[in-house]
């Protein structure tokens, strides 16, 4: 079932064409009811991360910022803000297709999301589908010095 979502949060990803491409989805009970990708270049919002925006659809969808029953897939690390808000919404379970040794939070450099201290602990399953995660922002990241212009 994991690389099954995983898919879904690569093909959200790609539908950016002017975003870093990070794709976001949470289940619940077998459905997605929260989908993310990033749009902070479009919406001029530095917190309009993929991660956020599906934890957003997903409370509304559930009526609620608790989202207990759920588990979301991102191709990319969560950065600290949305490693916060994951244990901020008690998401019991984050599956992660590739690791951002820069800036992630979920294991890299922090584990935000594991923290001793954190009132909410994340079960953690990451490499999934990572090749295709990982060549979705080496082509974006390519194309975009090709093309010169500064992001």
């Amino acid at each position: 079932m994991d690389e099954l979502f995983m898919k879904e949060a690569i093909n959200i990803a790609k539908t950016s064409t002017y975003e870093v491409p990070v794709g976001a989805v949470i289940v619940y009970d077998g459905k997605i009811i929260g989908r993310g990708w990033n749009r902070r270049e479009t919406e001029k919002d530095p917190t309009a991360h993929a991660e956020i925006m599906a934890i957003q659809e997903a409370s509304r969808f559930l009526g609620g910022w608790r989202l207990v029953d759920c588990t979301m897939y991102v191709t990319l690390e969560p950065c600290a803000m949305c490693a916060g808000a994951i244990v901020n919404a008690r998401l019991p379970r984050l599956v992660i297709g590739a690791m951002d040794p820069r800036f992630g939070c979920c294991g890299s450099n922090e584990d935000l999301v594991r923290h001793p201290r954190m009132n909410h602990r994340v079960e953690l399953t990451t490499g999934v589908m990572e090749k295709e995660c990982r060549l979705l922002l080496t082509e974006f990241f390519r194309e975009l010095r090709k093309s010169g212009k500064p992001k």
